[in-house]
């Protein structure tokens, strides 16, 4: 090779690896607009609790509760039971239990529930702050991805 051809040469692998690297970064900041990280944590003033739940399986899927409480606890949140219900539902939903929307919400979030599948049903006897019901559409959910 001559020196004009070896320059030239060089500058095409810069130029390569310097489009690789603005890919890797541009793929990055995508992914993260996407899928944004949820604090599992109460939001209350100054205090910072984790969020507590229960999961109630009503999909007649063996081990769905199991599932869902590993990939959930992975995330930091706290699951405190698991149930099972018998007839089974059709959608999955969440259940604000203490009037706090916005712990429900990110619940739903991180499992792919739609913000219109989260309910309220006050219950301040159950010491959670928000209820997982598995439905039949389980495979829909994000743990089952």
């Amino acid at each position: 090779m001559t020196a004009g051809k070896k320059h030239s040469f060089r500058w095409i692998v810069g130029l390569g690896v310097f489009g690789l690297v603005v890919l890797i970064f541009l793929f990055a900041f995508v992914w993260r607009l996407l899928n944004p990280p949820v604090s599992p944590y109460v939001e209350s003033g100054e205090q910072h609790s984790v969020i507590q739940m229960d999961i109630v399986n009503a999909s007649n899927v063996n081990g769905g509760a199991r599932t869902t409480m590993r990939f959930l606890r992975d995330r930091g949140f706290d699951v405190v039971d698991l149930s099972t219900q018998t007839p089974p539902v059709v959608s999955s939903m969440i259940i604000d239990r203490l009037g706090d929307r916005q712990s429900a919400l990110k619940v739903a979030h991180v499992l792919g529930i739609a913000d219109s599948l989260v309910v309220s049903s006050i219950d301040t006897m159950l010491f959670v702050n928000v209820t997982v019901l598995l439905g039949k559409d389980l495979y829909n959910l994000t743990p089952f991805q």
